[in-house]
């Protein structure tokens, strides 16, 4: 799946422009657990949003799997496909929205092995993979807070399963809300926090709230080191 970001909190794939209507889409379906609940909770025809749907996994693959049997008579649930949806879409939103308040944390740490631009360094929170000098041994390493994607820990898709190859679980120790973007900060070690930037609905979604676990990852690409040696 091939996703590029424009200018208005938009996701295109294959030609099809994602907007906030079809989060919101998303994210009703995903709370409501059907199809036609969340159309009534939108005031939308169950048709249009069922065609919607269709046109969305024509392009990306598949966003709502159906759930039968049970003891309330099954329901619909979001595909991890959905779900890299609105994490793509809440890390452009805050992208846009909260520019200005962009931070970096840094972590020190050596280089411990090395292929081409890549090395993974150990640090105080763990190895951490990162772009880094050549011939470099000790670096210090910054990642932006717009780059981080938080997730819930029982529902993070394993490294094998995704582009971001960094990965720590912590503790929310503060939480920064804005009018729509909110600034988390995440304890991994004594003294060693990560920040990220997500959209208010990303938090409430998440649940973020203070004292709670909370996974936070990001690329190789977004993991930038230069040398103190």
């Amino acid at each position: 799946m091939t996703i590029e970001k424009e200018y208005s909190t938009k996701l295109t794939a294959d030609g099809v422009t994602i907007d906030r209507r079809d989060v919101d889409m998303l994210e009703a379906i995903d709370q409501h657990g059907s199809m036609h609940k969340a159309a009534e909770a939108l005031g939308r025809s169950y048709a249009r949003l069922q065609n919607r749907v269709v046109e969305i996994e024509d392009a990306v693959g598949p966003i709502t799997e159906r759930q039968r049997g049970g003891s309330d008579g099954g329901g619909t649930e979001l595909t991890r496909t959905a779900r890299e949806l609105l994490n793509q879409y809440d890390r452009h939103d805050a992208e846009l929205d909260g520019v200005a308040r962009v931070t970096e944390s840094v972590f020190t740490g050596t280089v411990a092995d090395r292929t081409g631009e890549l090395a993974t360094v150990a640090t105080e929170v763990g190895p951490i993979l990162a772009r880094t000098p050549e011939a470099a041994t000790t670096v210090q390493i910054t990642v932006r807070s717009d780059a981080v994607v938080l997730t819930d820990p029982a529902e993070t898709p394993r490294t094998d399963q995704t582009s971001l190859r960094n990965r720590f679980t912590g503790e929310i120790s503060r939480l920064d809300t804005g009018e729509a973007v909110s600034r988390v900060t995440i304890t991994l070690a004594d003294d060693v926090t990560l920040q990220a930037l997500v959209t208010n609905a990303s938090s409430d979604r998440l649940g973020i709230a203070r004292g709670e676990p909370i996974t936070a990852s990001f690329k190789a690409t977004a993991a930038r080191a230069i040398s103190i040696d």
